[in-house]
């Protein structure tokens, strides 16, 4: 009577200490890993007295990442990605810069996110869509003498540029795969719509359409 008293009693135990551990209300997560955020560039040309074909593109970058995340029920959370600042390398783009270095800028996007998770909290699997807003901050950007000779800047006094950060929405759509009670990994993909503006020191402007995406990969420690 007693082993199977014992007996019923295991999958009971081990029941409640999985939902203890599952994607419930109040549930705090944590994660590290790497994203890879690609600009899906537009650009326009420089503003006169610049010549047209002078446009530009913006290369992908790979960082070290992260976030936080918070469970307000059970298929609803508050998402906080993570990250060291990513660093973009400009590039001419057009008949008259051809494909040299012109720029390179560093960028820090601060996310918050409202997400969805599908399936029940206790699932291995869990799907999730997500919305929320950015704020793209660039800074540090430094010019070449490319940019300086086809902006009409000197040797002694080159061409420097600055681009603006800008607020965006972003949407998401992702899944988290448990590995045990605890442990998950996690994988997300984002799109931003983003327009920003670059002026240089020389007066001119060039308008461009970043429209970042990125892709997440990442382990995680629920608690």
């Amino acid at each position: 009577m007693k082993n199977t008293v014992k007996f019923l009693l295991i999958p009971a135990v081990l029941a409640c200490a999985a939902a203890a551990q599952a994607q419930t209300a109040g549930t705090w997560m944590v994660r590290g890993g790497v994203t890879k955020i690609t600009p899906n560039v537009s650009s326009g040309d420089l503003s006169a007295p610049s010549l047209a074909g002078t446009k530009a593109s913006i290369n992908s970058s790979t960082k070290v990442s992260g976030g936080i995340t918070y469970m307000l029920d059970n298929n609803i959370s508050i998402d906080v990605p993570l990250s060291v600042p990513f660093e973009h390398e400009i590039s001419g783009d057009g008949a008259v810069l051809g494909a040299g270095k012109i720029a390179d800028v560093k960028a820090l996007p601060a996310t918050v996110l409202v997400q969805w998770r599908f399936m029940e909290p206790t699932s291995a699997f869990r799907p999730y869509v997500g919305a929320g807003l950015t704020y793209a901050a660039f800074y540090g950007a430094r010019s070449t003498s490319t940019l300086t000779a086809i902006s009409g800047g000197t040797p002694s006094n080159p061409t420097t540029l600055s681009i603006d950060s800008k607020w965006a929405a972003t949407v998401q759509v992702g899944a988290s795969f448990a590995i045990d009670s605890n442990w998950f990994v996690d994988a997300n993909y984002t799109y931003t719509p983003l327009t920003t503006r670059t002026t240089l020191s020389t007066g001119q402007t060039q308008d461009i359409k970043l429209d970042p995406s990125s892709i997440s990969l990442a382990v995680g420690y629920r608690f």
